[in-house]
Parts: C-alpha cells; sequence; structure tokens
C-alpha cells in the first residue's frame, strides 16, 4: 500500500494528486502532439474541478501558469499565453511608495491641499473666487464636525490665509447649519422641551372627546369607577340582608 509520505510533494492541493499525476505523465510523453493534445485536456479538467477560477479575470492564463509550475517548467508544450519561468514567479514584487503627506491642519485632511493647489493655478478670477468660496465652506464644514463647536469667519480666513500665503481670500460667508442632540425628534414634540406642549396637547384631545385631561382626568375615572365599586357592594350587602332577615 502507498501512503501519501511516500509519494512526491504536492504542488498545489486544490488539483488534487490525480492532476499531478497527469501531469507527471505529460513531461514523459516523447511525442509532441501527443503531449500538446494532452495538455489541452488537462487545463479543461483543472478548470472543471475549480469553478471559482472562472469568476477570476483571464482565468485561463491563471491555469496555464499553475501547469507549467506543477510540472516545474518542464512541460515543452506551445502555450497561448507567454511561458512563465522560474525566476518571473518567484521574484519579490518592487514595494510601493507610501504616499507621505503631512497636512498642516489634520482636521481638514490631505486632499484638501490638493484643491488649494488647484485653485492657486486658476487663471479665470470668478473661476478662482468660486474656488476660495468652496474651499472656505469645507474648511467650516470640517471643522464643525471635527470640533463639535461653531467656528468664526475670521478663524477660517486665517486657516486660509496660512495654509495659501495669503493668496486666496473668500467673499461669502459660509453657513454651515448646526446639528442639535435633539434635531429629528421636535417634529412630534418628543425632543428636549417639548415633551411638555406633547402631553398638553393630549390632555387637551382627551377634554376635547369627554374622556379628562391629564393626570386629574386619570384620577376622577379611577374616583368615579371606586365610586361604581362602592354602590356595587352597597348593594349587595342589601340583598344578602333581604334574604335572611
Amino acid at each position: 500500500m502507498e501512503y501519501n509520505t511516500a509519494r512526491n510533494h504536492l504542488i498545489y492541493r486544490e488539483y488534487g494528486r490525480h492532476i499531478q499525476k497527469m501531469i507527471e505523465y505529460l513531461v514523459s510523453l516523447d511525442d509532441r502532439e501527443a503531449r500538446q493534445r494532452n495538455a489541452y485536456a488537462v487545463i479543461e479538467l483543472m478548470g472543471f474541478l475549480n469553478p471559482h477560477l472562472k469568476n477570476v479575470e483571464d482565468f485561463r492564463h491563471k491555469l496555464w501558469d499553475h501547469l507549467f509550475l506543477i510540472a516545474d517548467f518542464n512541460l515543452d508544450v506551445e502555450s497561448p499565453y507567454p511561458i512563465p519561468t522560474r525566476e518571473t514567479l518567484k521574484a519579490r514584487p518592487k514595494p510601493l511608495p507610501y504616499p507621505k503627506r503631512y497636512p498642516k491642519f489634520s482636521h481638514l485632511g490631505k486632499n484638501l491641499e490638493l484643491v488649494i493647489n488647484k485653485a492657486l493655478k486658476e487663471e479665470n478670477p470668478d473661476k478662482r473666487q468660486g474656488f476660495a468660496n468652496a474651499v472656505a465652506y469645507y474648511m467650516k464644514l470640517a471643522y464643525n464636525n471635527w470640533h463639535k463647536e461653531t467656528v468664526h469667519d475670521d478663524a477660517i480666513q486665517s486657516e486660509l490665509t496660512n495654509l495659501t500665503d495669503g493668496q486666496l481670500t473668500f467673499t461669502n460667508t459660509p453657513y454651515v447649519r448646526q446639528h442639535r442632540p435633539n434635531e429629528g425628534r421636535d417634529r412630534d414634540g418628543r425632543g428636549g422641551g417639548g415633551y411638555g406642549d406633547y402631553r398638553n396637547k393630549r390632555n387637551q384631545k382627551f377634554q376635547h372627546q369627554g374622556r379628562g385631561g391629564g393626570g386629574g382626568g386619570r384620577n376622577d375615572n379611577r374616583n368615579d369607577r371606586n365610586d361604581r365599586n362602592d354602590r356595587g357592594g352597597n348593594n349587595n350587602n342589601n340583598k344578602f340582608k333581604k334574604r335572611y332577615k
């Protein structure tokens, strides 16, 4: 009996031992036409066993690369794609340069400086002024989101002057709506101090319907119910006395 420990190393586990044996058989074939024909059959079988590769862009190119890799680059067949080599597949990729940009104001972000540089290169004065107004609005919005408080236009102009060396000035007054903690709940009278108004309106509605208003109406209803219970209890006692008199 043959154990896996006595076999050669399995290069790609997702293809299994049988695919690797087929490729080893391809390498041992002397007839080039038979080797080429069987190579296409093995590629079809590899794609059938791994249907998830069909979602990968140019998946057949990937299958041919795996075929040569499993054959240890000793398979002499023609490929519709460039035949890989050991050096190209095992070469280390070049390191990607990490962008190193340190903005002057962290709450404004890095992309704002790119917009400012584009505004400074603009020659049309109207477009340049439009850039300045848009930048000022965004600066005020970012400041409010970062610090959770209002900011004066002079502070925005001071930061813009520091960023542009005094080359950009905005002419509009950037208005940014302040977000209140209970905003969005005042419509139904349940936010902030509006809850009392909501209860007053509800009590007025109940009074109009004759159902009593507020806490007083509720107490009145309870008193009426207790009175009815007392009257009912007295009637029962009177009936009991008459029966056994």
